[in-house]
Formats: C-alpha cells, sequence, structure tokens
C-alpha cells in the first residue's frame, strides 16, 4: 500500500501534466467472444496507451493513439477509412470509470496484456492492448496503477492518496473471466467454443450475471441508476388536468439506455393553484416513482412514433435524471401531451389554456412534438465534404499563438487578475477580425488562414468623451467595421461611438429622454458592411430608428413605433430587405415589413422569455433562442390565398399556421451535461451561419462548457442526430461563426479566444459528453500529429487571454 500511493502521488501530483502515465508501443485490438461478427480484430497495428487529465477535475481518459512509421503518415492521406475529422481512425478515448471492468493480465512467454469491456458493443466484447514486449514490467505496473487511481477519484470525487487498499481493491477486476486470446485472424483452436455453446454461454451470462470477489462496491459499479427518492404529492389540488396509464423507463448513466422501471404506472397532472402544476407518477402497487412540479426545465419531448414521452427531473440537490413515460395508444400520449403543456403553458404565461385561440394551441403543441416536417426532403445520413487542410487542423487543433516581444505589457493582460471575464463577442464583416468585450477592454483578434486566431492589439481603458470608465454592456460594429457601437448599462438613453481606428470613443449619441434602449441591429442582414449609418433600436415597448447624423436626439420620431403596454421586448433582427422581426420575454415574436406600422404576423409564445434572435436572409427561417430550447419557424406560407408569401409581407390565414420547429437537446442528453458537469442548460443567443453570398446551412449556440451545432438540413430531413457538441473546459461565454462560412467557430470562454472547425464536434454519447474538455490555456490537449513514432503526441495551445 505504501508503495501503491507514492507511486500515485507520483502520478497525479503534478496537475499541470496532462498525461499521467502512458505505455509507448503495442497493439489494440477488439475481441468478440460471442459475436457473429468476428472473433477478433486488429485496431491498430502500432499503438501508444495513455492516461489524461480532461478539463473535468476527477475525471481521466484511457486514450489508445495511432502510431505512424516514417513515411507511413503519407500513404495514410489517401486511405478511404480516413474520418470525417480523423478521430476515429487514429485515437480511441475512453473514460476511466469503473463499468470498464479495466483490468490487465500475463500470458505464458510473458505477454503482458489490458483489457477493458465495449460498452457500446455486445456482451462480453472487450479492448486489448497487447504490449510490446521492449515495455519493461514496472512500467505497465505502473499504467494499472495510474488508472486504478483514476476510477476511484472518478467515483469518490476525491484525490486517490486518500484511499484505503480495499477501496482501491475494489477496482481491480481481476477475478472476471480470463482475458481471452487477442489475434488479428479468427482464433480457429480447437479450445474455441461452438456456436451453440457460445448461445448458451451468453444466455446464461444474460440470466445470472457473475459475481465478483467484492460483493458491495464492484456490484454498485455494474447496477443501473437507481431511481431518486420520489416526492409526495401535495395535498391541495384544484384540478386533475389528466390521468394516464403506462409504463415507466429511467435513463441509465453507465450504459446510455433507457431501462424499465415499472410496467404499470399512473401518471397524473394536477394543478395546485396560484399558476402552480404537479406531475405525480404512482405504480399500479402503490410505490411513489417521481413527484415534480411542472416547470420549463423539465425539457419535454413526444415520440408518436414510439408513443413515448421524455422529460427531466431534477432532485432537490440539483442532480439531474431523465424519464421515459411509454404509453399504449397514440390517443393516451395526446391526453397525456395536452395534460403536461396545458401545466406548462400556463405556469409560464400565467394564463388559461382555455383562452388560447385554437390555432394557437396547435402551434404551441406542434413545436413540442418529435416529428418532421411535412414538405421537408428525407435526407440520408452522410459525412459532409472533407476540407482540404491539414488534418490537425480538422481537429480544432490549433498552434501556438504567442504574443509578438515587442507588444507593450500594457496590451497583454494574461489571465484574470483584473477580475473581468470575457462577455461579449463581434465578428467582422467586412474585415476578417473578432472583437471580445473584457470589462473596459475589447481584445481585436486577426483570422488568419488554417483557422488560426492572431491577436493584434488590446483597446483599453474605455472611457466616454467625458472621461468616465465605460464597461459596454452591447456592441455592434458599423459602418464597413470601422465603428462600433457600444451600450453602457448604467445609460440606457445613449449609445456610444467608438473608432476603430484610433480605439477611443469619439461621440456619445443621446438617443431619446424618455426612451431607453434595450437592443440596437442593423438596419438590414448586411447593412454593417456598407456605409449605412442608420440603424434600429428598441425598448421594452417601441421601436424605433437612430441615425446618428441627425442634430440633437438622434431617435427618428417618423420611424416611431409605441404601444400603450409593456409588450417585453427583448430581442430583434432584420432581413436583407430589411424586414424586422421582433421577439419579447414573454416568449412571442412579431413580425414586420416596415417599420412604424401594425405587425403582419404574430406568432404565439410557447412560454419561455427569448433571449436571442436572428433571421436568414430571405427572411424564411426565423430562429429564436429561449434558455432551454431554439425555436425554428418557417415563415413561408405553403397554402392558401397568401401561398409563396412570407409572415412578413402578408398575415397567415386562420387555417394556415406559421411551422414550428422546437430545437433541444434531448432529455437524456441533458441530464447527461448536468450529471457530468453540474452546469444546468442555459443556451446562448443562437445564430445562423451568414453572408451575402452564402446560403444559411448551419446554426451555433452554447450551453455552459458545450458548444452546440445543429445541421439545417438534417433538422428539416427529420435526421433524429441533427446536433454535434464540442466540450470545453470553461463556460462558453460567447460564439458565433465566421462570417461567409459555415466551416469556422469563433468562440470566448472567460479568459480565451478560439476559431474551431465545425467538424470537429462530435455526435453526443456518453463518451463525448464526459470528456475529454479541451482546454486552452494552463495546459493543453494533446492530439495526434502525423509523424514519426512517439512523436505525434504534442500539445497544441491557443493562449489568447488579454
Amino acid at each position: 500500500m505504501f508503495m501503491i500511493k507514492n507511486v500515485s502521488k507520483y502520478l497525479f501530483g503534478d496537475s499541470s501534466k496532462q498525461v499521467i502515465t502512458e505505455i509507448p508501443q503495442g497493439q489494440l485490438y477488439i475481441v468478440r467472444p460471442l459475436s457473429p461478427k468476428g472473433y477478433s480484430e486488429l485496431i491498430y497495428k502500432d499503438a501508444i496507451a495513455t492516461i489524461r487529465r480532461t478539463g473535468q477535475e476527477f475525471h481521466y481518459q484511457l486514450v489508445i493513439q495511432r502510431a505512424y512509421e516514417e513515411g507511413e503518415d503519407e500513404l495514410a492521406e489517401d486511405d478511404d477509412e480516413q474520418g470525417v475529422d480523423g478521430l476515429d481512425k487514429d485515437e480511441k478515448t475512453f473514460l476511466l470509470d469503473e463499468s470498464l471492468h479495466f483490468r490487465s493480465g500475463e500470458r505464458e512467454g510473458g505477454e503482458s496484456v489490458l483489457a477493458w469491456r465495449d460498452l457500446s458493443g455486445d456482451p462480453g466484447d472487450l479492448y486489448e492492448f497487447v504490449c510490446d514486449p521492449s515495455v519493461p514490467g514496472d512500467k505497465i505496473q505502473t499504467f494499472v496503477i495510474g488508472a486504478v487511481d483514476a476510477q476511484f477519484e472518478r467515483k469518490y470525487r476525491k484525490s486517490a492518496h486518500t484511499a484505503t487498499e480495499a477501496q482501491l481493491e475494489a477496482f481491480k477486476f481481476d477475478s472476471d473471466d480470463s482475458i481471452p486470446l487477442a489475434s488479428s485472424v479468427p482464433d480457429l483452436s480447437e479450445s474455441k467454443p461452438s456456436s451453440k455453446e457460445t448461445a448458451e454461454r451468453m444466455a446464461k451470462d444474460v440470466k445470472s450475471p457473475k459475481k465478483t470477489h467484492d460483493t458491495s462496491h464492484h456490484a454498485a459499479s455494474s447496477a443501473p441508476t437507481e431511481a431518486p427518492q420520489s416526492r409526495a404529492a401535495p395535498q391541495a389540488v384544484s384540478e386533475v388536468l389528466t390521468r394516464q396509464s403506462g409504463e415507466l423507463h429511467l435513463f441509465d448513466f453507465a450504459s446510455g439506455s433507457f431501462i424499465m422501471q415499472a410496467p404499470s404506472v399512473t401518471a397524473v397532472v394536477s394543478d395546485l393553484g396560484n399558476w402552480k402544476y404537479w406531475l405525480q407518477i404512482t405504480s399500479s402497487d402503490g410505490r411513489e416513482w417521481l413527484g415534480q412540479e411542472i416547470v420549463a426545465d423539465i425539457n419535454p419531448v413526444f415520440n408518436f412514433e414510439y408513443l413515448s414521452a421524455i422529460f427531466n427531473h431534477y432532485t432537490e440537490d440539483g442532480s439531474a435524471y431523465s424519464w421515459l413515460l411509454r404509453f399504449r395508444d397514440q390517443a393516451t400520449l395526446e391526453e397525456f401531451q395536452e395534460g403536461i403543456m396545458q401545466a406548462l403553458w400556463e405556469q409560464l404565461n400565467e394564463t388559461k389554456w382555455a383562452k388560447v385561440k385554437d390555432q394557437d394551441r396547435d402551434y404551441v403543441i406542434e413545436a413540442f412534438n418529435d416529428l418532421t416536417m411535412d414538405d421537408a426532403p428525407q435526407v440520408e445520413e452522410e459525412d459532409e465534404e472533407e476540407d482540404e487542410e491539414d488534418e490537425a487542423q480538422s481537429q480544432g487543433g490549433q498552434q501556438s499563438e504567442h504574443y509578438d516581444s515587442d507588444e507593450s505589457e500594457d496590451d497583454v493582460e494574461l489571465g484574470n487578475g483584473d477580475g473581468n471575464v470575457n462577455s461579449q463577442l463581434a465578428v467582422g464583416t467586412k474585415h476578417d477580425r473578432s472583437f471580445v468585450v473584457r470589462g473596459s477592454k475589447i481584445g481585436v483578434f486577426k483570422h488568419n488562414p488554417n483557422r488560426h486566431l492572431e491577436f493584434t492589439t488590446n483597446i483599453s481603458k474605455i472611457e466616454t468623451p467625458k472621461g468616465r470608465a465605460l464597461k459596454p454592456g452591447k456592441v455592434m460594429l458599423h459602418a464597413e467595421d470601422q465603428n462600433m457601437i457600444l451600450q453602457d448599462d448604467a445609460n440606457p438613453n445613449s449609445l456610444f461611438h467608438m473608432d476603430l481606428e484610433y480605439g477611443k470613443v469619439v461621440d456619445e449619441w443621446k438617443v431619446d429622454d424618455d426612451i431607453p434602449i434595450t437592443n440596437f441591429v442593423p438596419n438590414s442582414k448586411f447593412s454593417q458592411q456598407t456605409a449605412e449609418q442608420v440603424f434600429l433600436g428598441h425598448s421594452k415597448n417601441a421601436m424605433f430608428r437612430i441615425d446618428p447624423r441627425v442634430t440633437g436626439n438622434k431617435l427618428v420620431r417618423d420611424n416611431l413605433k409605441q404601444y400603450a403596454s409593456n409588450n417585453g421586448f427583448s430581442a430583434a433582427a432584420t432581413t436583407d430587405k430589411g424586414y424586422i422581426a421582433m421577439a419579447s420575454n414573454k416568449g412571442d415574436v412579431r413580425l414586420f415589413d416596415k417599420l412604424g406600422l401594425n405587425a403582419k404576423t404574430h406568432l404565439p409564445a410557447l412560454g419561455e422569455a427569448i433571449i436571442g434572435l436572428d433571421v436568414s436572409a430571405d427572411g424564411r427561417w426565423i430562429l429564436a433562442t429561449c434558455r432551454t430550447y431554439l425555436l425554428l419557424v418557417d415563415a413561408l406560407q405553403q397554402d392558401g390565398k397568401n401561398e409563396g408569401k412570407l409572415g412578413f409581407e402578408k398575415a397567415f390565414a386562420k387555417d394556415s399556421k406559421p411551422r414550428p420547429r422546437r430545437l433541444g437537446l434531448t432529455p437524456s442528453h441533458v441530464a447527461q451535461f448536468q450529471h457530468e458537469t453540474g452546469v444546468p442548460l442555459s443556451f446562448t443567443p443562437a445564430r445562423f451561419n451568414a453572408g451575402p453570398d452564402t446560403q444559411e446551412t448551419s446554426i451555433i449556440t452554447s450551453t455552459g462548457p458545450f458548444l452546440v451545432t445543429w445541421n439545417l438540413k438534417k433538422v428539416l430531413g427529420g435526421n433524429k442526430d441533427p446536433y454535434h457538441i464540442k466540450r470545453y473546459s470553461a463556460e462558453v461565454m460567447a460564439d458565433n461563426f465566421e462570417f461567409g462560412s459555415d466551416k469556422n467557430v469563433i468562440l470566448a470562454l472567460p479568459n480565451e479566444v478560439d476559431m474551431v472547425s465545425r467538424k470537429s464536434f462530435k455526435k453526443p454519447t456518453r463518451e463525448s459528453i464526459a470528456g475529454p474538455a479541451i482546454r486552452l490555456s494552463g495546459g493543453a490537449l494533446a492530439t495526434p500529429r502525423r509523424g514519426t513514432r512517439q512523436s505525434h503526441l504534442r500539445e497544441e495551445i491557443v493562449n489568447s487571454p488579454y
């Protein structure tokens, strides 16, 4: 035990080390003892095994990387098995969790092998790393100790230095079946069981899982996620909205699947009064499975193909779970959906569902259905076109970006010693520049080829013309990116004009004495590329144009549309023709063809406040961001007297309602996100890729440490996997596409700025959600590089705080 603890301290003591330990040479196989797919398959003929830190404390990753001989990497460039981003071919990663049953063994002749379960494969499938004979035994033993410690730290969320010998023993699975022999060809020896024997063994294993030497801890490691204790149903119920029977399933974090908890339950949605609603689920034997208040975070999704409703549940300590109710027929699911949606809508809007018009109810319910758009073309899963760029770049990796030695110390402030963090991002439309706001400073970054951001300057100590310090609350590039318009939250009736060439605020524009400015946007979609001076502004109940050229107050009174009631306007966007979309914190959207007139179309609220709004250049697609979902609305009228017209131009007929699509993460992914990070779902304003000659094909947003991108073609085609993710080690503060393309994404973390390829995003799986978290400074992500053996592990850092 003394030796193990000393090794552990040596391995894990230096937190700046990304790689904990490694085995420099071996072969990776996948072995399928019971599968008709074939007995074994050689994955990497020559590989390196490492244990790495992730961006999350106490989480580590087992990484197997393919190594190339001198010259072999050039031959691989034309290999057909190359994946979209190269990662599937050259690297396999596994979160070091006890569910892997990681273990080691030694065969006759002294051959050492490491083995772990293939969690996505069939029962009995294993990955095996066969160590090269040249690897010293003590190095292998150190690797095994590191794996044990990593699993302990993930389970207990504390240093392995504190572990007892008994606790560490629980992560040694030596009593599992002996590690089967791996080879690059099927094993045809007499020792291999017949197909009948393997079938019998598989049935036996499924019915009676083998027990290990540890009957407590090990049993817990392979056990499914346990349902949390249910809260009791409130006594005071004014009305039952729906009562339906079905079967109950719980999402299992270890296996990534839903597991049945009860074959017969009753789900009751109740009105408690005062706009509070409750969901209680009870099994036929009287067990209370679930009790929770109905709020937006339950994130319900209704799938009529599988007659199921999936939703999230949060315990009092903030833990997230994902539940699935399956019903016997469509009518029962529709009744349950009606009850849930009524409760959710009334809770958010504090208005009775019965008062809502029928077509508005249909609009709300349709947005929550997990269905495809009727007129959308079906698309097959396809690889996106490959970039003709270096593979390391396609993974989002970049060369180290250090500042020039002649930059002044005042221009480069590393870290966050000033107490500020990056808060906003403005991407240039005329020149390849991005501007990042940090307190009273603005960092300027140049877009170089191959997704390379170069820090160029720091505009520090922003002040008003009167010398008062200014921390911009909102910013917008203006007039061919030569100027920037700033707003000071402490002065809501004025805007400030910064000349970017000089890096100084040169003017204060008083907009109006009585109307404060909530937000401001370009006069039309791409007017920032021109010398256009006029732009659009709005308050909570008024819309207006701002013209900095007029004397006195800059609000143009002739272009003022003011409402008597407080509509709670929260976001706006414009099309290429200057049509205007206006959203509110009540969740509704108004569409205008001209400022000063009434809205042509009013899209009803789903309930949540809209915090961001974007519109496609042609005005067909409206993209609204709420905290827990995005809303994509087709504004093109498909039938009726105004067929072919946009909702901006003509009102939708009563029998021709707009077509909404609610974009959200699946409840199980939301639960896994929060399970791994502890961060609740909260999207940043989503945006289309944009450019005068660019078709909108993608959507970008973020939540917590995850960037999320949707493929618009897949969304409209009904693809069940339309979004991909990329995880970072810190919260993503702001994000947007590079102007004129959907290939690259620019993002700001609290203390770093980065540009990444959209092709480096991954499908959301247990592994991609859990890690690794990409770290841009203070420890970088090691990524594979084509080159000589063992030299291909390099640390690539974008270190761009300022």
